[in-house]
């Protein structure tokens, strides 16, 4: 198919949002983004972009721009909470690819403003929150709640865990709660109390706590993430500061120390949520794609790497394809597989003694008791790909 042709529209202009329309501007489709936000702002903390995305970046000429802003890290660690050794790996795909290809450490703010510079100027539509959505066969219309209506051959949902595309056309699946809180900041590497040695992630597992040290070293900072069962699913919980700190009792001496010494003001908190699997993704032109198709939890890192492999996946399939259905209907059968069992083995982040501690006599409907066992961007496989928030 010659997607020069193809009128695209994208709603959401986050990671995924802002890739797919990268991939496909590439190959010369007509993009528009339209995106709710009257200016980007990304919050929170580092992710870990895996060798896989990384490649991707290159194959669509932005590497560079994403190097420029991450530093390349070799392996992760993982460690009990009092810095015991449990396993220590390898990124895998490193050696998938023609140049050594590392995971590399970057903050989100630097990842999406990095995304959307590479964009041509005007694609990106701030101030267009999504009204309604229809799918006419074979041409999609949106309105915006500000009036603008757009009519594009293909409609991608990018759009986020609250997905307005995903509710309106393919289920109403909600957000679930997980049973735990999220506290992520950045820190000076000043304040990490010799934390940051390289540019290798590790992660210090505690009963019903994990915490996660990302080195930013190309900004000297340190990201900083304490991931704990709690009860409370209010999306924005109230959380003192020796709230925090109790979380961290026990842990490594620094740990403890960076958690006394945070300013409660720069810490993002959040509850945890993702969605239950959707059974569609697509229609004959509207398609969802990242946390608005397959929203999980973060702890296989794979939430935005996922949604960079969705876009390549999407921009693949339409190239190939003979229609737009016939290359929807190939992205969903590439895709879905690999984020159903993202998502179910995300879900498998505690033991049942933390589980009954935290929730005697129930379960939150988003946390099933098992292991945690890290996985690949491969499907049915579970191997010896690492965590990151």
């Amino acid at each position: 198919m010659d997607i020069t042709n193809l009128k695209i529209a994208v709603v959401g202009a986050g990671y995924g949002g802002a890739a797919v329309a990268k991939g496909l501007s590439v190959h010369g489709a007509d993009v528009a983004v339209y995106e709710q936000a009257t200016q980007m702002r990304e919050v929170g903390a580092g992710i870990g972009l895996r060798p896989s995305t990384m490649d991707r970046f290159r194959q669509w000429g932005v590497f560079d721009a994403i190097a420029a802003v991450s530093s390349p890290s070799d392996y992760f660690e993982i460690l009990t909470a009092t810095g015991e050794p449990i396993m220590k790996d390898s990124w895998p795909g490193m050696e998938d690819y023609e140049v050594k290809t590392h995971t590399h450490m970057i903050h989100r703010g630097d990842f999406i403003d990095a995304l959307l510079g590479v964009l041509p100027e005007g694609m990106v539509r701030l101030g267009h929150r999504l009204g309604t959505v229809e799918d006419r066969g074979d041409r999609a219309v949106i309105t915006c709640a500000n009036g603008t209506t757009v009519e594009a051959d293909l409609v991608i949902g990018a759009d986020g865990i609250k997905s307005a595309v995903r509710r309106q056309l393919f289920g109403d699946q909600g957000p679930v709660f997980s049973g735990e809180h999220a506290y992520r900041t950045v820190i000076p590497t000043d304040d990490a109390h010799g934390t940051v040695v390289d540019d290798n992630l590790r992660m210090y597992v505690g009963r019903g706590t994990k915490v996660y040290l990302l080195p930013l070293r190309h900004r000297n900072q340190l990201s900083f993430d304490i991931t704990a069962l709690n009860p409370d699913g209010s999306w924005t919980p109230t959380v003192t500061k020796d709230d925090l700190v109790a979380t961290v009792e026990g842990f490594d001496e620094r740990i403890v120390a960076i958690a006394r010494g945070l300013d409660m003001d720069a810490v993002n908190i959040k509850a945890v949520y993702d969605i239950d699997p959707v059974d569609s993704w697509h229609s004959d032109s509207v398609v969802l794609m990242g946390d608005a198709a397959h929203a999980m939890l973060h702890h296989q890192g794979q939430g935005a790497n996922s949604a960079i492999m969705d876009a390549g996946a999407l921009v693949d399939a339409l190239l190939e394809a003979d229609s737009v259905p016939e290359a929807l209907a190939s992205y969903q059968a590439a895709r879905k597989p690999v984020t159903d069992e993202l998502q179910r083995i995300s879900r498998q982040g505690w033991s049942e003694d933390e589980l009954d501690d935290v929730f005697p006599g129930q379960k939150p409907a988003g946390q099933k008791p098992a292991g945690q066992k890290p996985a690949t961007e491969q499907p049915a496989s579970t191997g010896a790909d690492a965590v990151a928030p």
